[in-house]
This record gives C-alpha cells, structure tokens and sequence, in this order.
C-alpha cells in the first residue's frame, strides 16, 4: 500500500504543458497536427509518474519512457457487460491489431505460464496487463490471474483496463492482488449521450438500456474511480472519439473523471467497425482539439498503439505475442474428441 501511496502522489503534482512543436501531421484536408513523440515531449518536460516512467508504458509521459520497457496483455476475460456500438471483440484472431482482439482465451493458470514464456522472449517487459478481450471485472478470472502472476512475479506491475461498471465491488480485491495502474474507458459523462454510444449495460440481473442504463454505468465508474483513487492506484481514463456523437464532449469527461481523482486521460480515434462501420475516424484536427481540451483538466496521454488483448512487447517497437501464445494455439488445434 506504500508503493501505491508514493505513485499517486507523484500523480498529484502540478503539471503544464508548453506549447506546440513545429514536427506536423496533415490529416489529409489541410489541416496539421504533432506527431505523437513531439506530442508528448512538448507536454512533458519531466516525468509525471517517476516510479512509473520507462517501466509502464501507457503511463511513461515520456516519448522516451514509453519506448523503453514492454508489457503483456493477458486474455482472459472473454465476455462483456455493456454493449458498445463500436465495438466487435474476437477471441480467434490473429491478424487485427485493434482492442478487443486476441488469438484465445487463457485461464488463469495457463497465463502465468505465458508470463513465463514472455520474460524469456523479452526480458524488458515490467508490466502484467489484462485488456480483455472482454470486461475484466466481468468475472473472477482476472483477479485470481493478478493473484497468481503477483506471486509468482512480484515485480512487475500489474494493470488492468475496465468499463468501471463492477469497480466499486472489485476496486480493493484488485488493490489486494497487486494492481496498481487502473485504467477505465469513459466515453461520456452525460446520461442523455452515452446511450448513443452504449446501447445496453447487464448489471445485477437485469439489462438495462437507454438513461437507465447510462446512469448506472455513469455512477458505476465515477464511484469506481473514486474507491481506486482513495486506494493508492493511479488511474487513467480511456475515451473513445468519436466523430458527431462526442467530439465536443472530452472536456467534460477530462473534467468530471479528474474531480473523481483520475489521473491521466488518453483519448482514442475511433476505429469505424460494427454498428459505427459508416462513421468516418477522427481527423488529426479533431483528435488534436479533444485532446486540448482534456489537457484543461487531465494530463493527457498522446503515444496510444491500441493494443490487442494478447499484445506483448514494446508498444511499437516490437511484439512477441504470436510466440508467446503459439503453445496454447497449438494445443487447442490438436486436441481431439476420438
């Protein structure tokens, strides 16, 4: 509890960016935009995390630390309790390199061996992360696979990724396991918004749909955040942008998830799949907008590869996943029933 205590603090530290870097971006009408290492050179002139920079890379404030250590997603959570309308998990995918993908699903068990098999392929790995494909809070299997990992590799950090729906019953269990970077995707804050983007949340039983839905989810992760914040952990806020739904309503997220003792905030170009297939992404001018205004009230985090469930390595610089996973693929495609 004292690691987490120091992290947070140095999160709680005064934090200005400086301006705008002459290194541009067209986004193909014209318009211009930092490429992402200048992005975050010019927004961090010291690090904000210093137990965490060059050794978490989606919370190094550096270009240089993001690039220097590598992290392993473990899948194994494969169903969800909110329904995007962006999103199309997969469990048997090889080839996407977006959220919510992955090769196959792991038990616990089988993915402290994967650890394993990590270490050794890349050596400069310093995080345990579970992404997915699903929810993580979903089921007990994250949980008990930060347990096992955390005792078996007590020094790498361990980070999980949650719509927050199931955060504030599991917020100090996962405290408890070793978790102390906890990231949650807010895609709006406004009970009357999100239902545009989230068509329905199953809480306790139910299925809930439309405000009552987006309420739930809503008071769900603001509490959740609070719980993780008041434990140690420092947290970071994932909003998807996404082009006419929410794109002048980052600020607000950025303002109300800071107030909840968030962080970090990264905001995500939407990816056009499954329901918002017909959506046109995000431009360089529009991300950087969204960005900007999150930076009034969040530290905003610029460097996202948007990793697979099953990444492994360094974000950009190298991925190790197909080897690591090749082990249980190659089980699941000889196993026989005769």
């Amino acid at each position: 509890m004292a690691k987490l205590i120091a992290i947070r603090k140095a999160a709680d530290k005064e934090f200005i960016g400086d301006g705008f870097s002459s290194c541009a971006l067209e986004d193909g009408i014209g318009a211009t935009s930092m490429c992402p290492g200048h992005q975050m050179r010019e927004a961090s002139s010291e690090p904000l995390f210093p137990a965490l920079e060059g050794r978490h890379p989606c919370f190094s404030t550096t270009a240089e630390g993001h690039a220097r250590s590598g992290r392993l997603h473990l899948p194994v959570s494969p169903g969800c309790n909110i329904t995007c309308r962006f999103c199309r998990r997969d469990t048997h995918n090889q080839d996407a390199h977006r959220p919510g993908v992955s090769r196959t699903v792991l038990t616990p068990e089988e993915a402290v061996e994967a650890v394993g098999r990590a270490l050794e392929l890349c050596p400069t790995i310093n995080v345990a992360g579970i992404a997915g494909p699903g929810d993580t809070l979903f089921t007990d299997h994250a949980i008990r696979t930060f347990e096992l990992v955390h005792a078996a590799y007590p020094n790498l950090i361990n980070c999980v990724s949650t719509n927050g729906l199931l955060l504030p019953r599991k917020a100090e269990r996962l405290i408890a396991a070793g978790v102390s970077t906890i990231t949650v995707t807010v895609n709006a804050v406004d009970p009357e918004l999100l239902p545009r983007i989230c068509s329905s949340v199953f809480y306790e039983g139910r299925r809930l749909v439309g405000e009552e839905a987006a309420r739930r989810l809503i008071g769900n992760q603001i509490e959740g955040i609070k719980i993780a914040a008041r434990l140690g952990a420092v947290v970071k806020i994932n909003t998807v942008l996404i082009p006419g739904i929410n794109d002048h309503h980052v600020g607000a997220v950025a303002r109300v998830t800071a107030e909840a003792g968030a962080a970090l905030i990264n905001v995500i170009p939407l990816i056009p799949q499954h329901e918002f297939a017909a959506l046109p992404a995000p431009t360089a001018s529009q991300l950087e907008q969204a960005r900007s205004d999150a930076a009034r009230f969040l530290t905003v985090f610029s460097h996202c590869q948007r990793c697979r469930a099953d990444a492994c390595g360094i974000p950009g610089v190298s991925e190790f996943s197909a080897q690591v996973y090749e082990e249980k693929l190659f089980a699941s495609a000889t196993f026989s029933h005769g």
